[in-house]
């Protein structure tokens, strides 16, 4: 069953009236922002956001996703699309620590903080929804098509294959000891990825 509501004040309402699975949240509202309503969303229930909204600027898209948010879709965006991202957060909304130790990476990501040997690590939106894929899945391993299904990049459009090999690079440029040698996203060969090293919940 959906509910709408045309503003945050109803959207607040209807939060204290029952349990949701998911919620669709619009940046702009006639009483406020998406981002307030994000906020009083994760007090109420712990169930997965993504973001609708028709500024795909990389500050927002970050903004919106150390909030807290699962995803972030630009407008004008495909139904299929839509449908599939939010099967992809329904998947992904089990119990999760907020803290994950690897190799001297330290990633809360309650507050989208990435840190390496104690040093903060600047990633972009997109490197860093390909990081938390992998830790969601830290048993898995994760073929290309896989990554590719559910990675997509800021101005809402499919990442190409070309373009999954360049974020996976730099990403272990970011996040490994030493790059050429990775600890932390390892190559399984003719088949994709998986996560190493010792992986720690906190």
């Amino acid at each position: 069953m959906v509910t709408h509501a045309s503003t945050r004040q109803e959207a607040t309402a209807l939060l204290s009236a029952k349990p949701y699975d998911l919620a669709l949240v619009d940046i702009s509202l006639p009483d406020g922002n998406g981002f307030a309503v994000c906020t009083e969303l994760k007090q109420a229930q712990k169930i997965p956001v993504i973001f609708l909204t028709a500024s795909g600027d990389e500050s927002s898209v970050v903004t919106g996703l150390n909030m807290g948010a699962d995803d972030y879709i630009i407008k004008p965006f495909r139904p299929r699309e839509l449908i599939a991202r939010i099967q992809t957060a329904l998947r992904k909304s089990g119990p999760a620590s907020a803290a994950v130790e690897i190799c001297g990476l330290h990633v809360d990501t309650a507050s989208g903080v990435v840190k390496k040997d104690g040093k903060e690590v600047f990633l972009s939106a997109l490197e860093y929804r390909l990081l938390l894929v992998f830790l969601n899945n830290p048993k898995n391993i994760l073929t290309r098509d896989r990554l590719l299904s559910e990675l997509w990049d800021a101005s809402g459009e499919f990442v190409t294959d070309n373009t999954l090999t360049v974020y996976i690079k730099r990403l272990r440029e970011k996040i490994e000891d030493n790059p050429a040698a990775p600890q932390i996203i390892l190559t399984v060969r003719g088949t994709g990825y998986r996560l190493g090293g010792s992986y720690v919940s906190k």
